[in-house]
């Protein structure tokens, strides 16, 4: 008999942490079943957006359970021992973890088919694409509802085959931010220099054309002497910068511990990360509404395979 895979109607999402409550309030917004599950629901009642929040499982059998706790396996673990034997096999399951082993976690499950990964960026109610992660045992029926439910929400997906570390988002921006690091922390250039540059040059340059559709776009034949002549002096140290651990001895974390690479002494942590997304929210529906207006010519709607 073939397992049936439903449109997903009905989510829960359990933890109502920052992530968790992104997540929530996206497919809320668009109008689906939304529940959210917290230990500590009295505390964090005010959901808002359509959002129930209990502090166990509902009785009533979900299409999908996101999960969304503490980045530690044992916890994460429980989580889909809990669901497993709430629903039985009826539930695609996944995990928003950016680092934990995916196919480590399916191995604990009695339906892997029904299992994937869904990484969200922060914040998870604006950031326009989700990350969705096969492990070996994943059904394409469960990946092709989970792909609809995301579009239903106005997000796309991003589907990885299977799940390597840091899946693509983490892997891109680690192995730039580890060469910024790399940079500030030989006193080659400031932070802010860094920030500058992205913000000012890779970021809209990105914006339109992408990381590799550019090179198409303005000289793919120098772009490939450029490797040849600067990939081999790019700081390949296979650790992070030692620049970040002394941070984390300092217990210099950012804006809520009010030092970082800056000093935030005297600002509003809420009012911060408030402030930066709806800046990137603005700037996401720029992006949109500039695509639909473009102009030829447009990118090309498919890659060819590798050489």
């Amino acid at each position: 008999m073939v397992a049936s895979y439903p449109p997903i109607r009905r989510i829960v999402v359990v933890g109502f942490g920052l992530m968790g409550r992104g997540i929530a309030t996206l497919f809320a917004r668009a109008g689906l079943d939304v529940v959210a599950v917290d230990p500590c629901a009295a505390e964090k009642a005010k959901a808002g957006e359509g959002v129930g929040v209990h502090t166990d499982l509902p009785a009533e059998t979900p299409d999908l359970v996101i999960e969304a706790v503490y980045e530690e396996m044992e916890i994460k673990t429980e989580v889909f021992r809990k669901v497993e034997a709430a629903y039985g096999p009826a539930t695609i399951i996944a995990s928003n973890t950016s680092g934990l082993p995916l196919q480590s976690m399916a191995a604990t499950l009695t339906r892997p088919q029904r299992f994937l990964g869904m990484h969200y960026f922060t914040p998870a109610d604006v950031s326009p694409l989700v990350e969705v992660v096969k492990v070996a045992e994943t059904a394409d029926a469960a990946v092709d509802r989970v792909v609809e439910v995301l579009a239903k929400a106005g997000r796309e997906a991003i589907v990885l085959s299977r799940p390597i570390v840091g899946y693509l988002w983490n892997r891109l921006q680690h192995a730039i931010l580890h060469e910024a690091y790399h940079l500030v922390e030989n006193g080659v250039v400031r932070p802010e220099d860094v920030d500058k540059v992205a913000k000012r040059l890779l970021g809209p340059r990105f914006c339109v054309t992408g990381l590799i559709e550019g090179k198409d776009v303005f000289n793919l034949e120098a772009h490939v002497h450029a490797q040849h002549s600067i990939v081999p002096h790019l700081h390949h140290s296979g650790k992070p910068c030692e620049i970040l651990d002394r941070k984390l001895e300092r217990r210099h974390f950012g804006v809520r511990s009010s030092k970082g690479f800056y000093d935030w002494g005297g600002r509003d942590p809420d009012a911060v990360l408030a402030a930066t997304a709806r800046r990137l929210e603005r700037l996401t529906r720029f992006l949109e509404e500039d695509l639909e207006k473009a102009e030829p010519p447009l990118p090309p709607k498919t890659s060819l395979p590798p050489d």
